[in-house]
């Protein structure tokens, strides 16, 4: 579920690289300050986004430190933190402990059971001070898990529940702006479930795992369908973000809107077009072989005659 809101680095001027990296970096901080190393491990970039997100939207006022990072030992990282760094760590480690529950149950993990267990501490404390993240996060697994076991075909059904659970995660102090960011997360939260399973979809069918576009994969317009699905969803996050006040790293997150969330569906057509071509070009060397043996066999035949 994690892994598909991010920048476009390649689009971002320096400045804003350096203002992301020190979002993102402020947020591994915060986690290992809050958690300990192994909150730093599941450091991600879709929290970084509701970070940078939150920060525009009410303008919070960060505060600006350099770190040593094994990661990055030439030099000492700058890092913002400020209260939705706070909030996005917390809401991190929610969505991390629900992720690997959903993995073990789905695929039997063991090591996403291992991660569940070690922060189930921290997940409790964690809900006890957002009861109604936590009791959203709780119900999406309940009612994933029952539509994933009858099967469910219904697509806006299925991808509206995860819709729901990060309309929860947006809506941070509940105020004038709730409508609009519970709008946005519903819309992203679609998009990332659609998302993943059409990146899942080959290999689901192959596992007999649930997806939701099993039952078109494989007909013509399926890449057409997926395609436009995906988009209608970014369409709708993309009308909330315009309808928010933001001016305060908008050429950022219009970069993640536009571009960055695109970036794992674009590899994925790459890797469907090279194989293609080597699919054809398997299929041309075959066609030469079978041709060769047929002028051979004709020319032999002509001999015996």
């Amino acid at each position: 579920m994690f892994g598909y809101i991010h920048a476009n680095a390649k689009e971002l001027t320096e400045e804003n690289k350096i203002t992301y990296q020190a979002y993102y970096c402020g947020l591994c901080q915060q986690l290992k300050k809050a958690y300990g190393k192994k909150g730093q491990m599941l450091l991600n970039y879709d929290m970084t986004f509701l970070v940078i997100l939150l920060s525009g939207l009410y303008e919070l006022e960060n505060t600006h430190q350099a770190y040593n990072c094994v990661r990055h030992p030439g030099h000492r990282q700058n890092v913002w933190i400020n209260d939705a760094t706070r909030y996005a760590a917390d809401m991190n480690i929610l969505l991390s402990y629900h992720n690997s529950l959903d993995d073990w149950r789905d695929e039997h993990s063991v090591p996403k059971k291992m991660i569940a267990r070690a922060f189930r501490d921290d997940y409790e404390r964690i809900g006890a001070v957002y009861p109604r993240q936590c009791r959203a996060l709780e119900q999406y697994l309940e009612q994933l898990a029952q539509a994933e076991d009858c099967r469910e075909t219904n697509v806006d059904l299925v991808a509206g529940l995860t819709g729901q659970m990060l309309a929860e995660i947006f809506d941070w102090r509940q105020d004038e702006w709730s409508d609009e960011l519970r709008c946005f997360g519903f819309y992203m939260g679609k998009f990332i479930y659609l998302m993943d399973a059409y990146e899942d979809c080959e290999k689901d069918l192959k596992n007999r795992q649930y997806n939701i576009l099993s039952d078109v994969y494989g007909d013509d317009e399926y890449e057409i369908y997926c395609r436009q699905l995906l988009t209608s969803m970014m369409a709708e996050c993309a009308k909330s973000f315009e309808r928010l006040p933001i001016l305060r790293h908008a050429d950022i997150l219009r970069n993640v809107l536009y571009s960055g969330v695109w970036t794992r569906y674009e590899y994925k057509q790459l890797k469907l077009h090279k194989r293609e071509l080597k699919e054809k070009k398997a299929d041309a060397s075959r066609r030469t072989k079978e041709l060769k043996k047929q002028q051979k066999g004709s020319k032999n035949s002509g001999k015996s005659l």
